[in-house]
C-alpha cells in the first residue's frame, strides 16, 4: 500500500486538482443553477461513480504493466508530469471558462422566467454517472496521476491504483457537493463575483505546474 507520505501528498494534490474549474465543476455549478440542489447534489453522486469507475479500469489494465516493468514505471512517470504541467498551463489559460459558463446560467435563467422541472432521482443519478463515465480527459488524467502515489516496492500496483482511484472520487464527491450547495444557495453572490472562479483558476492552474515539474525531477 502507499506510504503515509505518499497518502499525505496525495490527499494534498487530489484536493488541488479538484478545485481548479473543469468538467465535472461546471456541471455541478450548472445543475445546482437551473434545476436546483437536489438534483445538483444527485448528479454529484453520479458523477463520482462515474470518476471511480474509469479508476478501477485504468487500475486494471495498467497496474500489470508498472508491476512488471520499471522502465514503463519511468516513462509512465515523466510522461504523467509533463501532461500535469500541460494541465495546469491550460487551466491558466481557460481560467475565464468557468466565469463565463456560469455568466450564461444566470443568464438563461433570470431572462427565460419559466421554472425548470424537477427530474427523477434516478435520471439525475444517470446524467451524472454519464458525465463521469464519458469524459476521456478523466481517463488520461487517471493515467498520469494515479500511479505517482503508487508504493512499487510493496507490490499490488493495481490494487494501490484502485484505492487512490476510490478516495480521489470521494473526495470529488465532497468537493462537488459543496459547490453544488454554495451555488443553490448563493446564486446572487456567485453571478456578482463570477471573477472569483478566474482566481482560482490561475491559481490552481500555477500549482499543477509546479506539481508536474515534482513528478518528473524526483527519484
Amino acid at each position: 500500500m502507499p506510504t503515509s507520505s505518499q497518502w499525505i501528498a496525495f490527499l494534498i494534490a487530489s484536493i488541488l486538482f479538484i478545485q481548479v474549474p473543469g468538467p465535472s465543476l461546471l456541471f455541478t455549478i450548472g445543475r445546482a443553477l437551473t434545476v436546483g440542489r437536489r438534483e445538483a447534489l444527485l448528479s454529484v453522486v453520479g458523477n463520482g461513480t462515474g470518476l471511480v469507475v474509469q479508476a478501477l479500469t485504468v487500475a486494471l489494465g495498467l497496474g500489470a504493466i508498472l508491476a512488471a516493468s520499471a522502465s514503463a514505471f519511468t516513462v509512465v512517470k515523466v510522461v504523467g508530469g509533463a501532461y500535469v504541467v500541460w494541465l495546469g498551463i491550460q487551466a491558466i489559460r481557460h481560467r475565464a471558462d468557468a466565469r463565463a459558463a456560469m455568466e450564461d446560467e444566470v443568464a438563461a435563467l433570470s431572462g427565460g422566467g419559466a421554472t425548470v422541472a424537477r427530474p427523477a432521482a434516478s435520471a439525475s443519478l444517470r446524467i451524472g454517472f454519464l458525465v463521469g463515465l464519458t469524459n476521456p480527459k478523466t481517463v488520461l488524467f487517471f493515467i498520469a496521476f494515479l500511479p505517482q502515489f503508487t508504493n512499487a516496492a510493496a507490490g499490488h500496483v493495481a490494487a494501490q491504483t484502485a484505492l487512490l482511484g476510490l478516495a480521489f472520487g470521494a473526495l470529488a464527491v465532497c468537493s462537488d457537493s459543496i459547490w453544488a450547495l454554495v451555488a443553490g444557495r448563493a446564486r446572487t453572490w456567485l453571478a456578482r463575483t463570477p471573477k472569483r472562479l478566474d482566481q482560482l483558476g490561475a491559481a490552481g492552474g500555477t500549482m499543477m505546474v509546479g506539481l508536474g515539474v515534482s513528478i518528473v525531477v524526483r527519484n
